[in-house]
């Protein structure tokens, strides 16, 4: 009798207009104790502060300057594919979530095209990413290095023509190419390299990345003096590139350098040296905008490195795209559409401690 009132009594409560009510109501009594969190496992990195905000509207991130154009998503495409068989869907299924969502895009290394249009068309993205967005090809040092040895940097506007790149991205890898078997050897610094392209290209726009180690601070600071467009951190967290080689060389190498390829700093240790760098150079620090990339597990760890980052960034993704750019459309808008959301919600009910 009293098992029957009491379910009469919660049908009667049960609001007309929500008919799964009943359903959600056992859902949550079946995961409560699934859903028990330790102390250990709270993100202690920053203020939940849930009465300061409604639930934000889709879009509702502000519109902000980022390499002369205007971004509607803090998020950056980072370099990640040249030429391999999936580089046209990888880079149109990017380009195109660039246009929707408002982010930038950089390509991945764009070195086949300096002497051959063949794989043109896998790279030739300006025309699905629009012209109000960045978009920047990609080259390495040691082709720029030899470019310049040459004299051959016409290229390189050539290459930028083509692409109706807005500039282009010098991405700086000595680890990597040590331990890959068929690797250049850089004959002078790669900051030599770098500031030889500024003097024979002044009107290139520059951003200087590496490649999955990420750099000290006299790198930094060194680039930080530079007119560049960006720095774009690539630290250590993300994908190795330089134990991805070893696992490619013979064992013996792969045994003498694995402690090697270890080294690096995270995206986390280079927010806190650029901050340290900027306080001290003042007005001397010419490069003042910051791709924070390498390790950034979700727009979480974006967020947070973001607000603690005090030069104008944005944080860019490599892996986590790559996996959802390969086959339909629709799987890396559905990707994309939940970074978008969750960097709302943040904004609207987190403040970094």
């Amino acid at each position: 009798m009293f098992a029957t009132m009491d379910h009469l009594e919660q049908k009667k409560e049960q609001p007309a207009d929500d008919p799964t009510a009943a359903a959600r109501k056992r859902d949550h009594i079946d995961m409560a104790f699934r859903s028990q969190v330790l102390h250990a496992e709270v993100d202690g990195r920053f203020h939940y502060e849930p009465l300061l905000s409604a639930h934000p509207q889709p879009g509702s991130l502000q519109p902000f300057p980022f390499l002369g154009k205007t971004l509607r998503t803090p998020l950056w495409v980072s370099s990640m594919t040249g030429g391999t068989d999936w580089a046209h869907t990888i880079n149109h299924n990017l380009a195109r979530a660039c246009a929707e969502f408002g982010m930038g895009m950089g390509l991945g290394s764009c070195r086949s095209l300096l002497f051959s249009d063949d794989t043109l068309e896998d790279f030739a993205v300006r025309h699905l990413i629009g012209d109000e967005l960045p978009l920047y090809a990609n080259l390495g040092v040691a082709q720029l290095e030899q470019l310049i040895d040459k004299q051959e940097l016409g290229r390189v506007t050539t290459l930028l023509e083509k692409l109706q790149a807005d500039g282009l991205i010098i991405h700086v890898n000595p680890l990597q190419e040590w331990m890959q078997p068929e690797g250049d050897r850089f004959q002078r610094s790669p900051l030599e390299t770098i500031l030889t392209l500024l003097e024979k290209l002044p009107d290139v726009p520059l951003i200087v990345k590496e490649v999955g180690q990420g750099m000290g601070p006299a790198s930094l600071r060194a680039l930080l003096q530079l007119p560049l467009q960006a720095v774009d951190f690539a630290a250590a967290g993300g994908t190795n590139f330089a134990k991805l080689e070893l696992l490619r060389s013979e064992e013996a190498k792969a045994n003498t350098y694995g402690q090697l390829a270890q080294v690096g700093h995270t995206a986390a240790e280079m927010v806190q040296f650029t901050n340290q760098i900027a306080a001290e150079l003042g007005d001397q620090m010419r490069c003042r905008q910051i791709i924070i990339s390498g390790g950034i597990g979700g727009f979480l760890d974006g967020f947070y490195l973001m607000k603690k980052l005090q030069v104008p960034s944005v944080y860019g993704q490599a892996s986590g795209f790559l996996k959802h750019a390969r086959g339909s459309y629709e799987e890396l808008r559905e990707y994309v559409a939940a970074q978008v959301r969750g960097l709302e919600l943040a904004e609207a009910f987190l403040i970094q401690k």
